[in-house]
């Protein structure tokens, strides 16, 4: 990429057939709706894309299914995350090898007892780092349990060549965004923000350049950041303002499970099936979702029709 990323960054849901399978054609569907959202790119195979729940088969079926039907007409991130670095090694050339613009990977980790020490955290992104010629963004997330120390983050952007995107989603994101800029300087290329932007205003006052939401309200949030970066800050706030009702039931009470239920209910998709463990909202869940996604005539609720 020539110009670093900015603006809005959603991360593409994984659409299944009822019965559970993977739904390629869906998959197209879904990324040519997020285009006409005016996303400034995709992400694939986040933990929001249920990648915990994929076969290798099926990653590497979804990553070419993605890339090619995309085919440049916005960047693609695709996430790479695994414990074994070797693992993350080969997706990282498989991605850039079929087109990847970017790669997102959290910190190894396999439940609470079994995470590396910051040097193995090191080696592990440098590994993946000397496969591809590409960004890589990490992805700080209370998921892993992995603790990421500001000086541990501002090392990899300072030594490891691609490492340059950061995604924050911590509790108290905005006040470590804000550290690793000062700390990182121009080494912080892309600090962006996360947590399908429930604290968007106060990472953007820290200093993140953009956001990774989800698919279900990119061309209401996108905005925000556009209008902030721009210096209208007023008009930022009251976008978040009016976008806050449906992006705190989505992080509170919905989760992944919100952008596919919008999605099929406008026809872009033909289910919102989430794999097992993973069970569907309720249908009260569900009537909140709608009707505040109807407030706003999401694209993704009229795409299809």
């Amino acid at each position: 990429m020539k110009q670093p990323l900015t603006g809005i960054l959603p991360v593409a849901p994984t659409p299944f057939h009822a019965d559970g399978t993977i739904d390629p054609e869906g998959m197209r569907r879904v990324l040519d709706c997020m285009i006409d959202q005016g996303v400034d790119a995709i992400c694939i195979l986040a933990n929001y894309s249920e990648q915990f729940l994929l076969s290798d088969e099926e990653r590497a079926t979804l990553t070419r299914v993605s890339l090619e039907h995309v085919a440049g007409r916005v960047p693609v991130i695709v996430t790479i995350s695994h414990f074994a670095t070797g693992i993350v090694e080969a997706r990282a050339r498989e991605a850039e090898a079929l087109g990847a613009s970017m790669l997102m990977m959290m910190p190894p980790y396999h439940g609470v007892g079994l995470i590396p020490a910051e040097n193995g955290i090191f080696e592990h992104f440098q590994a993946a780092s000397d496969a591809v010629n590409i960004p890589i963004m990490v992805q700080d997330a209370p998921l892993s349990g992995v603790s990421l120390p500001v000086p541990l983050l501002v090392r990899m952007a300072r030594e490891i060549e691609n490492v340059s995107y950061f995604k924050m989603e911590t509790p108290f994101a905005a006040d470590k965004l804000a550290a690793l800029i000062e700390a990182g300087g121009e080494h912080i290329v892309g600090p962006f923000d996360g947590e399908e932007a429930v604290t968007l205003l106060a990472d953007l006052d820290a200093g993140c350049t953009g956001t990774m939401t989800s698919a279900l309200q990119p061309e209401m949030i996108r905005p925000i950041v556009v209008d902030y970066l721009a210096g209208k800050t007023d008009a930022a706030l009251e976008q978040w303002k009016t976008c806050l009702p449906l992006i705190n039931h989505e992080n509170r009470q919905c989760g992944l499970r919100a952008a596919k239920t919008v999605m099929m209910e406008g026809g872009v998709i033909g289910s919102d099936h989430v794999r097992h463990p993973l069970k569907p909202m309720s249908p009260r869940t569900k009537d909140r979702l709608l009707s505040l996604a109807r407030e706003h005539d999401l694209v993704a609720l009229r795409w299809g029709k």
